[in-house]
Order: structure tokens, then sequence, then C-alpha cells
């Protein structure tokens, strides 16, 4: 069986909230049931799994989050010089703090490990679940080995760079997790990159890749190197939250602390001038309000100006800096206006990755029936083709890993009042190979969580 999850967002805390431990208990029950239903097959018959291979899809610790960024020397950022000690000591800190902020989470996800929270009833001679009678020592339950494989995105790339010094974070997550990933090479991003996963694939005809490749703006050529999206992540929307409470802290009303917090959790990026707007008018007086849009003109105008920035050649680099530029040039009061223009005018929902799954060799050579991609946040599952081959119905299918974190989206009933609507979601994937769950070859799962306190 192999499970896949993607795009956590794992922080250090210095940012936006990130999705809570009881995310991981549920997952963790769920897992267990999943290791269970795969143990029928397809005769009927009960045979415990032999193994799991748990495949976290990139984007798992975000590196990208943290405003530790915003406090380094200027020359000390993702598209510097990897070869500066200072580089690889902020992706070192970083990284120890997000397991720090997470370690009651990531202990979930490595017990995935112990024998004693992994396993699943033994079988009967004859195929069924032997049942457990009153002496608990009748029948010892069966341990199910998991493995866990890493791959990186785009906001945990840092962990594909090569040398001691990498490898060293990467012993650290290995550590952390209880990978079956080396931590002594770079993690994967191609999964050419692993001869192992490309059997895992082969084994449950699954391919499967981040599929930041497919977005301008966060992958340029090489995934040894920063693109668009992290300099706005740490230049633009991390450095407006961390300005606004250095100049004006203690003026600000706990709901515009919030969100602030919460501004990189807004999809699509091309609305967060209304989700500043919003928070912000719906928060704090009006001459607070005017205050902090000015923070906004002036981090955006710095952001563009930043050499990175202006060198980005890509079209859809160049939208989202003209939308960026044209919220400074309007006030309060005509912000989202403007900015709701934008988006509908050059998208503003993210659109479907599923065409490029069509262009895909293990697509086009037929032996993979499931296509995934990560990196969206939004989970989905679109048929692609459906063809005979050997007198045999042949499905193959393109599928979106979805998230595990906060999303706030712009309510659609009257979207000029600037309400947004706040909720957790979670979404994983299953695939079984040969008679495992019933000869069945999927599921997939994706639910949402009311984020409002109780």
């Amino acid at each position: 069986m192999l499970v896949i999850v993607s795009d956590l967002h794992l922080t250090d805390g210095t940012s936006g909230e990130t999705i809570r431990t009881g995310a991981f208990k549920a997952f963790r029950e769920r897992f267990r049931d999943l290791a269970y239903d795969g143990s029928w097959r397809s005769d009927d018959e009960y045979r415990p799994l032999e193994g799991i291979d748990l495949v976290l899809l990139g984007d798992i610790l975000d590196v990208i989050r943290s405003t530790r960024w915003c406090d380094a020397p200027a020359d000390v950022r993702p598209w510097g010089r990897q070869d500066d000690p200072r580089f690889a000591a902020m992706v070192t800190q970083i990284t120890q703090d997000i397991i720090a902020n997470n370690k009651n989470s990531l202990d979930v996800l490595k017990s995935l490990h112990d024998p004693k929270v992994m396993n699943v009833p033994p079988a009967t001679a004859a195929g069924k679940v032997a049942l457990v009678s009153r002496d608990l020592n009748a029948h010892e339950r069966v341990p199910v080995p998991v493995r866990v494989h890493y791959l990186v995105g785009n906001h945990d790339w840092f962990y594909h760079l090569g040398g001691p010094a990498f490898d060293a974070v990467r012993k650290l997550i290995a550590e952390a997790i209880g990978l079956e990933t080396p931590a002594t090479a770079p993690f994967p991003h191609d999964p050419a990159e692993s001869a192992v996963l490309q059997q895992i694939y082969l084994e449950h005809h699954v391919f499967a890749r981040h599929g930041d490749i497919f977005d301008p703006s966060n992958f340029e050529h090489s995934r040894n190197a920063s693109s668009l999206g992290d300099a706005i992540v740490i230049e633009l929307l991390d450095r407006f939250g961390v300005e606004v409470r250095k100049r004006l802290g203690g003026q600000l009303p706990d709901a515009c602390e919030s969100g602030l917090k919460e501004i990189d959790n807004v999809r699509p990026l091309s609305i967060v001038p209304i989700w500043v707007d919003g928070f912000i008018s719906n928060t704090c007086s009006p001459q607070l309000a005017n205050d902090i849009k000015q923070i906004w003109n002036e981090i955006v105008h710095q952001f563009l100006a930043v050499d990175f920035v202006r060198s980005r050649p890509f079209a859809s680099s160049a939208f989202l800096k003209l939308g960026f530029e044209i919220s400074t040039e309007v006030p309060l009061a005509g912000l989202s206006d403007v900015a709701a223009w934008f988006s509908a005018k050059f998208g503003g929902h993210a659109a479907s990755f599923y065409p490029y799954a069509l262009h895909e060799a293990a697509f086009a050579q037929g032996w993979a029936k499931f296509i995934v991609y990560g990196h969206t946040h939004h989970y989905e599952l679109v048929p692609l083709q459906a063809v005979q081959r050997a007198g045999k119905s042949v499905d193959q299918i393109y599928i979106n890993s979805g998230t595990w974190r906060p999303v706030h989206e712009l309510a659609q009933f009257h979207p000029g009042q600037k309400h947004f609507v706040g909720y957790h979601v979670m979404t994983y994937l299953a695939f079984f190979k040969d008679d495992e769950r019933k000869g069945r070859a999927f599921e997939s799962w994706s639910g949402a969580l009311d984020s409002s306190a109780v």
C-alpha cells in the first residue's frame, strides 16, 4: 500500500497558524484503518499487509515562511549565495525551530514506526480475522512496517541542496520523522532521482511529484534555486506583518494581529490586497487603517525594488507584480474593488494542473493509472482516460493531494464586504497493489474542519 500526503507547511511559529496535532492523531487512526482494510484481498481472504510506504510529497517543513529571513542581513536570502556559511546556518536554525514547534505532531507521525501502534489482527488458517480472546496473549497482533519517504517542493527545496551542511540538516529531519530517505544525499524533487520511489510507483501504478515545476512563479528551471514565490512570502507578506507590528504593535487589536499572521494562508495570492483591506477595515479605526495601508504601500514598493524581484522574466510573475503595484496606487476605500477586478481578469482561482498530467511519460506509456500532484492546495480528482488493454478497461486519473493547513477564502456573497471564511483542510490518498483492498486500486479522503474557537 502507498499513502501520499503533501503541503503540510509546518512552520517555526513566527508566521501563520499550522495544522494542529489533532489532525495527525486523526490521520494515524485512519492510517491504521487503511492497513486493516488493505489486508482484505480480492479472493475475500484476510492476509495482513507486508508493509506500507508513506510518501511526503513536498512542502512538509516550510522554511520559506519564517520571519527569521526578515531579520537577517539583506544578503542572506534564499536567492543569495548558497556557499555563504550564514545561509546554511539560517536553514539549519529554521529547520530546528520547525521541528521544535511541531514536536508533538512529528512525534505522532514518527509513531507510525512503532509496532505497538501500527499493527493489524492476525489471520486464521482459513483466511479470516483471528479474534482476540479474553486471554490477551492468545493471539499476537501483526506489526505492519511503515517506510516514510520525503520529496521536496518549493517551500522546502533547501533539502535538495548537496553538501555536508545540508546533510546535517537532513539528518535532523530524518531523526524527527523516521525517514527511509537517506539523509546523506539530497532529498529527491523529481521522482527519477530515487530508484526506490520509482519502484514503489511502478508497483502501485502511480506517478507522483510535487507539481511546482508547472508554476513559473515558484520554479525557475532548477530546484536548487529560489523563485519569485520565495520573495513574495519573505519580502512582502512576512515583512509587511513584521513592519506593522514594529511600528504600530501597541495599537493593534487582537483581530488585526491575527489577520497579519494569516496573510500567507489566503488563496489565491492575487487577492491578498483584499484580505489586507478587509482585516484592517473591519478591525481598526480609520486612522489606524490608513497608517497600515501606508506601510503596505511602502513594503510593496520595497519588494518591487529588490533586484531579484525586478529580474524575474516570467509572464505570470509580471502579472503578480503588476497586481501588487496597482494596490499601492489606490486609496484604502478602493483597494478591494481594484484587487477583485485584477484577480478576475488574470485568474483569481488557481487553475487545475491536470492538463500537465497528460504530458507525463508515465501517462503516455500507460503504466501509471494515477498521476498525482500537490502544490495547488486544492484537492481534485479528474478522469483522464479510459482505454481497453488486453481486453480489460484501464482508467487513468489525475488527483491533487490538497494540503493540511488553514485556508482563508473570500466569501462570494457580496464580496465587496471583504469577508473571508477560514477553515482547516486535510487530504490524504491511498493506493493499493495487486489484490490489496479486495482488488480496489485507490481511495482518497479530503475533509474540512471549522477553525472557529469553541
